[in-house]
């Protein structure tokens, strides 16, 4: 049961045409820096991704999937820390290395083989599953007014009932709003300024005339994270749901599980966005259920692997009843599954079998393949 061998796939899978953003549009969503390059400097999709294969003595095999613009000096030294482990003796809620933006796909791929040395589902190694399958939600980034009934009426006639927006303040939201009403009158709302709506007048502006169209689920990190007694102003002002997007990778940013109990402090929030690893959402969903609000899993727009990791988490949350954020396979051109996760919107069912329960295509991983690198 030792950890022998490590295969690390660095992959770069394109968006499908037209479904970012609309083609008058261009902004970029990745909201952390790269090299010298500021945040919102690059798509998404534009930036590198890592699979890791890691392989025990027994012949087990388990995959994990970073997020995206991985440190090779990181992975590497992660990597020569776990070499010669046995797996038995890692603490699965406290990997033997310091919590990093690459700790959770090294994490996943950990639980997976532990997961299948003793033939059980990741979900049970979270307790088990409270729910069989997971509601989702579709996403689009900003898009120009013209264009929103026909891609509300689109989603919804595949069978979603909550479609999400990125959105800053050029964006006209009432609009879009209002059109979606129209063109698909069961679909609710979330819109996620990712803080860049910047001023709590602006944001009242606007929540006073989103709750008189009355779809939007909820408002997402409509201003900088810091103003939390702001955001308890606005839940008094507007009946339109204030959500915080507590992201554990955005360690830069220093987000940290407690921001989640200093936003319940402040009655700043009627629920949560949660994105992180294995244990730490399980903490993550636990306070939310303690609190009594809702909660769903975010993501980075991610692949196969890290999506089937996080219905797994999802599954196990009692807490996470709105719209999750896995819907990868509608935006990239591959998950670099060989089967892709079971989607009967508006929900994603568990997968099956052992592990993360989800196979991995290598030869799609090869079409896609940038660099590959092998450590033994």
């Amino acid at each position: 049961m030792r950890i022998k061998h490590f295969t690390c796939y660095e992959v770069i899978v394109p968006a499908n045409a037209g479904v970012i953003e609309s083609e008058s549009i261009h902004k970029p969503l990745h909201k952390l820096p790269v090299g010298i390059k500021s945040g919102w400097s690059m798509q998404f999709d534009e930036l590198p991704k890592l699979l890791v294969k890691m392989e025990l003595d027994s012949g087990v095999v388990g995959w994990g999937e970073l997020y995206r613009d991985h440190n090779w000096t990181v992975v590497e030294g992660i990597i020569q820390s776990l070499l010669g482990k046995d797996i038995r003796e890692i603490c699965l809620q406290k990997l033997p290395f310091n919590f990093c933006r690459e700790y959770d796909g090294f994490e996943c791929a950990i639980w997976d083989a532990y997961a299948r040395a003793h033939n059980l589902q990741v979900v049970d190694l979270l307790g088990g599953a409270v729910q069989k399958k997971v509601k989702v939600g579709a996403w689009s980034s900003h898009r120009t007014l013209d264009e929103i009934g026909q891609l509300a009426a689109g989603f919804a006639q595949q069978g979603y009932d909550c479609l999400k927006f990125k959105t800053d303040l050029e964006d006209d939201v009432t609009g879009w709003c209002q059109e979606i009403k129209k063109a698909a009158p069961g679909m609710q709302v979330i819109l996620d300024p990712n803080e860049r709506w910047l001023y709590p007048g602006e944001v009242r502006k606007r929540a006073r005339a989103l709750e008189e169209v009355g779809n939007v689920l909820c408002l997402e990190d409509p201003l900088p994270r810091w103003m939390l007694s702001e955001y308890a102003l606005l839940r008094q002002f507007s009946a339109v749901p204030v959500v915080l997007h507590v992201s554990l990778p955005y360690i830069l940013h220093g987000q940290r599980i407690k921001d989640a109990i200093q936003a319940l402090n402040a009655k700043a929030v009627d629920g949560f966005n949660f994105n992180g690893g294995l244990a730490n959402f399980q903490r993550l969903d636990h306070i939310a259920n303690a609190a009594g609000l809702p909660c769903w899993h975010g993501s980075e727009v991610d692949l196969g692997i890290l999506e089937a990791m996080y219905v797994h988490s999802a599954a196990a949350a009692e807490s996470c009843i709105w719209p999750s954020d896995i819907f990868g396979r509608l935006i990239r051109s591959h998950d670099l599954l060989t089967t892709p996760l079971k989607i009967e919107p508006p929900f994603v069912h568990l997968p099956e079998g052992p592990g993360l329960g989800v196979t991995p295509d290598e030869e799609a991983i090869g079409r896609f393949l940038k660099q590959q690198k092998e450590f033994k």
